[in-house]
């Protein structure tokens, strides 16, 4: 990844749905290059896609609330059985799979603190593997605009591994 790919990344982070002439001025590139580019960072799966941004109270969907779920027993098809029925509620906007005390942390949207409890209630605690569950309500959910790509480490310190 070199400045050029940095620079596209940065430009479309702010702005997915300009046009490609106007990432290429914006990059400093010809059109082509800029194309080109993006293909390649598209090909390699460093841009996964293009999504709009929501604004969750404008949805009805302005309370949100970090879950830790714990699973029992704890093994691979109770996890993965686990994480992809979670993945497909509407009230989870995140989901992550976790160390520690607990195997999830869910993070959902709802209109209100009665959605938090009936999503915890009538959906969490129903299912038979669920062992534990906490919740933390979240006050503000802050967000960078943009990702930056890790700094390329020097290659001494590559060989090093």
């Amino acid at each position: 990844m070199d400045a050029l790919d940095r620079a596209l990344l940065r430009e479309l982070q702010d702005d997915a749905r300009q046009t490609n002439r106007e990432l290429a001025a914006r990059t400093g590139v010809s059109p082509s290059t800029s194309l080109e580019r993006v293909r390649l960072l598209r090909e390699r799966g460093v841009i996964t896609g293009y999504h709009a941004a929501v604004d969750l109270e404008a949805v009805g969907r302005p309370v949100q609330a970090l879950i830790s779920v714990r699973i029992r027993p704890p093994a691979r098809p109770v996890i993965e059985g686990f994480r992809e029925w979670a993945a497909q509620l509407p009230e989870v906007i995140g989901l992550f799979v976790t160390s520690g005390p607990h195997d999830f942390l869910i993070h959902v949207a709802v209109p209100d603190v009665n959605g938090v409890y009936a999503f915890v209630i009538d959906r969490l605690t129903e299912r038979r593997e669920v062992a534990d569950v906490q919740t933390t309500m979240a006050y503000e959910h802050v967000q960078p605009r943009r990702i930056e790509p890790a700094a390329e480490r020097p290659a001494a310190a590559r060989r090093k591994r």
